[in-house]
């Protein structure tokens, strides 16, 4: 359902049943069924959010990230697309969408980003991982580990079996 105050382009793909705040800005990407999107976000084109995701607001989601489905995005994270980004050309002029390549990222099904957290581009981050709030995952995070900080390093890995229990269950302090 599209809410008032949504800039919603028509090339915009949106599978069923999918919830979508106020003050965003989507143009060009598909999001899957059963997703929520919230208030403030950017999602620009050729961008993909799988079913069932949640992506809370005040979030940034650029050309050539994927996320698959189950994928939980926390408040104000930043994806990143340019390795060596720059206003203008070496001749002065202001870079054009051919002057630079977009750096494809993967997020994983059933991972957790935490609040405030960047990720740059060329990464993938893996399934059931969990990154923690405010970090900088700046190289690939294996599936069913917890990483955090600037830049992120792992923490300790989450047991395959069960792993939604036991990645509570080890938690010591939230991430």
């Amino acid at each position: 359902m599209v809410e008032n105050f949504a800039a919603v382009a028509p090339d915009v793909k949106l599978g069923q049943n999918v919830k979508l705040g106020k003050f965003i800005n989507l143009y060009g990407c598909t999001i899957g069924d059963n997703s929520k999107i919230g208030a403030f976000v950017e999602i620009q084109k050729n961008a993909e959010i799988g079913k069932n995701c949640k992506i809370s607001s005040h979030s940034f989601i650029c050309e050539g990230v994927e996320i698959e489905e189950n994928v939980f995005i926390g408040h104000n994270v930043t994806f990143i697309n340019d390795l060596y980004p720059k206003a203008t050309t070496a001749s002065g002029e202001l870079q054009l969408e051919s002057d630079w390549s977009v750096v494809k990222t993967v997020i994983r099904k059933n991972a957790s980003i935490g609040s405030s957290s960047t990720i740059l581009c060329g990464v993938t981050v893996g399934e059931n991982a969990i990154v923690g709030a405010g970090s900088v995952v700046t190289k690939n995070v294996e599936p069913y580990s917890i990483v955090a900080g600037n830049p992120a390093r792992v923490l300790r890995y989450i047991p395959k079996e069960n792993s939604d229990e036991s990645a509570l269950s080890q938690s010591q302090s939230p991430v």
